[in-house]
């Protein structure tokens, strides 16, 4: 027979009630509030919503709602861009709207050909070599030999078209679209119009200040 405490309740064995401390009885659970609370809890978890199951339109999805059927909406007119300008010029696309722009749309100076070397050095010359003959490192490793931008191909075509194969890549060249600014593609097609006419260029083709320099190196 279990003891007794003074408020006539069984303690287990081994378990004296304290002095002046009156033992409450444990309260048994109801079984319809656990159900409740089971259930309820059943229920806000099969409400839950991830942002990758909410509503919302896939790019280039179909719409109903619009009359075009279209779920992307234009821009804008007069929109503001933030940071680089999508435009539809010539120094966007290298499109004159005819065809390929047949001439670079920006002034051709020293400081532009500085750049443009820079920016091939440090995109083009991986594949294409620093003098474009299509010896880069990466060819060298077992890749896929590019073109030499010294052959006639190459050299006759317009600046706009090489400037679309910079913006959107051909054959086995990638885009380099986003990497390179339009600025800096201007000025890449620069530096490889320099490299084709340094390859074929005379000394009488050079300044009078250029041949004194030429004259003057080893």
């Amino acid at each position: 027979m279990k003891p007794l405490g003074r408020a006539g309740f069984s303690l287990q064995p081994g378990l004296q009630p304290r002095s002046g401390r009156r033992l409450k009885p444990r309260r048994r659970g109801r079984p319809q509030a656990k159900a409740c609370s089971t259930i309820l809890v059943l229920a806000l978890a099969g409400c839950r919503l991830d942002m990758q199951d909410q509503p919302k339109y896939k790019p280039l999805a179909a719409s109903t709602f619009f009359i075009d059927g279209r779920s992307a909406r234009p821009i804008p007119p007069g929109t503001v861009a933030r940071d680089a300008l999508n435009d539809t010029d010539v120094l966007h696309t290298g499109s004159d709207g005819k065809g390929f722009a047949a001439t670079i749309p920006v002034p051709v100076d020293q400081a532009l050909l500085e750049r443009g070397q820079d920016r091939f050095d440090i995109y083009c010359a991986p594949c294409h070599g620093y003098l474009g003959d299509g010896d880069g490192m990466v060819a060298r490793r077992g890749f896929k030999i590019p073109p030499s931008l010294h052959h006639e191909r190459v050299r006759q075509a317009p600046p706009g078209y090489i400037f679309q194969v910079i913006t959107t890549g051909y054959g086995a060249m990638g885009d380099y679209g986003d990497q390179v600014p339009p600025e800096d593609r201007w000025a890449i097609v620069a530096y490889i119009r320099a490299l084709e006419l340094a390859r074929g260029a005379t000394m009488a083709d050079a300044t009078p200040e250029g041949q004194t320099q030429l004259e003057a190196q080893p």
